[in-house]
């Protein structure tokens, strides 16, 4: 797996370093869950066996050391990003939420995916990371990831795209070309629509920095690194994207 600096390869998974903090993009290596979720599956809501899930949660939280308490949501395809500002209760429910921002130095913003882009927003002073669908998009999860973290305190942002599907393999009807229709058509090919750069858009509308896509399509990438609903018809495990302060 090639990666366009300044991703890099962390062990199985990627990682990326921007000013202020970092980001790990986690692949489907490196866990203990048995097929279909083979094997670092992360989603606490697919039909895979709770404790390898934990186990596999566990191990990410190790890999990003000191910054290991994971504030994350139950996402719904929306545009909230939780703004936390305590340590997260984990036996508390987790809120309704795409996406999760903090200044806490201690606490490290994760979203799921599995075709969705997870967004890294990595400023000086806060972090966030964004689950990032078409209906997120549509409904500004991004701008809103970005005024997030600028309430927390940071006055620059700049932004790492995770994988997801490209828009080599992302065909869609006509309620999600109508959504992105002010894009015209610098983000269609067809029935495609290339949700990659509909984000690198809405980031550099909302005053991003620098924004970096690590390229790789989860759909027609390498089957062995990541979790595709499209590709594996909806029965499939849960990548990640985690961010924190550095």
């Amino acid at each position: 797996m090639d990666l366009p600096a300044p991703f890099e390869h962390e062990g199985d998974h990627i990682g990326i370093a921007l000013p202020g903090g970092r980001a790990l993009f986690t692949t489907r290596r490196g866990g203990v869950s048995a097929a279909p979720y083979a094997s670092l599956n992360l989603g606490p809501w697919t039909d895979d066996d709770p404790a390898a899930v934990g186990e596999n949660r566990r191990r990410v939280a190790a890999a990003i050391g000191s910054a290991a308490i994971v504030a994350h949501g139950r996402q719904v395809h929306g545009a909230t990003v939780a703004r936390v500002t305590a340590e997260p209760d984990p036996k508390a429910p987790p809120p309704d939420a795409d996406g999760q921002a903090t200044a806490l130095r201690n606490v490290a913003p994760l979203v799921l995916a599995a075709d969705c882009l997870p967004v890294a927003l990595i400023g000086d002073g806060a972090v966030a990371m964004v689950h990032a669908g078409w209906r997120g998009l549509s409904a500004g999860i991004l701008a809103e990831g970005v005024a997030a973290v600028r309430e927390l305190g940071a006055t620059h942002v700049d932004a790492a795209i995770g994988p997801g599907v490209g828009g080599c393999c992302y065909e869609v009807g006509d309620e999600v070309r109508d959504a992105f229709k002010a894009h015209g058509d610098a983000v269609r090919d067809g029935r495609r629509i290339d949700l990659k750069a509909i984000a690198r858009a809405e980031l550099q509308a909302a005053g991003v920095g620098e924004v970096h896509d690590v390229g790789l399509c989860t759909v027609c990438g390498d089957p062995s690194l990541f979790f595709s609903h499209r590709r594996e018809a909806g029965v499939t495990g849960r990548q990640a994207g985690v961010a924190w302060r550095a």
